[in-house]
C-alpha cells in the first residue's frame, strides 16, 4: 500500500504519473535486485492434517499476497491488517501509522505440501527484505513492518529459532529486524486489495515492486512456484 502522494491515483496515464515513477525507480527496494537465496530452517513443524494458516506481514500486502498466490501447496492468501484493533482495520486508519495494525497476508496452506517452514523461507529470501525496520522499499511506517504473527508455541519457536539460525550465519549484512507477535486477529482488507497484484499486471508500483518478487519465486524456489495464481475470487466464487 502507498501513500496518498504516490498512490495509486498517483499513477494514472498522466505527467504525474511519470514523476511518481521515476521516484519508485530510484527509490531503495530489495524487489528489482537478484534473488536472494538463503538457507532453510533446520527446525520446522512436524506435517500435520488438515489446512494450516500462517499470517506474516512484509511491507505491503500486494506483493506479499502475490507471492504466496503462486505458490504451491498455499491454497488461500489473503491480504489484511493484523496487530490492532477491529474498529480501525481499514485502509484509511492504517494508513496514518498509527493504529497498530500492519499489511499481512493470511496464508491458508496444506501442510502435505508445503511447511511451515518452506513459508518463512520464502518470506526471508524473495518477499521482503527482514533487515528493513518499519518500511519495505519505497513504503514506511510501523504498518510497513516486518512481523510474523505466531498464533501458536509452535509456530513462535520456529520463527524464532530460524531468525537465531540467519542472524548466526550472518546470511544479510544486518541484522534481521523481524518481530514476533502474538496473532489477536486477523482482518481481511477492502475488496479492491484482494488479488491486486493479478488484476493490476502493469500498474507502475507493480511493475518495478512486486512482479520482480514472482521471478524471483520462479527462479529460487522453481520446485514450489505454481504460474496459475489461487486467488481470492476463485475461492469466494467456489463457495457461493
Amino acid at each position: 500500500m502507498r501513500s496518498m502522494t504516490f498512490g495509486r491515483a498517483a499513477f494514472a496515464v498522466t505527467a504525474a504519473s511519470a514523476v511518481a515513477l521515476t521516484w519508485f525507480m530510484v527509490a531503495p527496494s530489495r524487489a528489482a535486485e537478484e534473488p536472494f537465496i538463503i538457507p532453510a530452517p533446520k527446525a520446522d513443524m512436524a506435517p500435520a492434517s488438515g489446512l494450516k494458516t500462517a499470517v506474516i506481514a512484509g511491507g505491503c500486502f500486494w506483493g506479499v499476497q502475490g507471492v504466496y498466490q503462486h505458490t504451491n501447496g498455499v491454497v488461500q492468501a489473503v491480504s489484511g491488517y493484523a496487530g490492532g484493533k477491529e474498529t480501525t482495520a481499514n485502509y484509511d486508519a492504517v494508513s496514518n501509522g498509527t493504529t497498530g495494525h500492519a499489511e499481512a497476508v493470511k496464508i491458508t496452506y496444506d501442510p502435505q505440501k508445503i511447511s511451515y517452514g518452506k513459508i518463512l523461507q520464502i518470506y526471508f529470501s524473495v518477499v521482503h527484505d527482514p533487515t528493513q525496520l518499519n518500511r519495505q522499499g519505497p513504503d514506511s511506517g510501523t504498518q510497513y513492518r516486518s512481523t510474523i504473527f505466531a498464533s501458536s508455541p509452535e509456530e513462535r519457536t520456529v520463527a524464532q529459532d530460524y531468525i537465531a539460525q540467519l542472524n548466526s550465519a550472518k546470511v544479510y549484512k544486518k541484522p534481521i529486524a523481524t518481530t514476533i507477535e502474538p496473532l489477536q486477529a486477523f482482518y481481511p482488507a477492502e475488496n479492491y486489495h484482494q488479488d491486486y497484484l493479478t488484476l493490476h499486471p502493469r500498474q507502475p508500483y507493480i511493475v518495478f515492486n512486486d512482479l520482480p518478487k514472482i521471478e524471483n519465486l520462479k527462479k529460487v524456489f522453481a520446485e514450489s512456484y505454481r504460474d496459475k495464481p489461487a486467488l481470492v475470487r476463485d475461492a469466494k466464487a467456489t463457495t457461493n
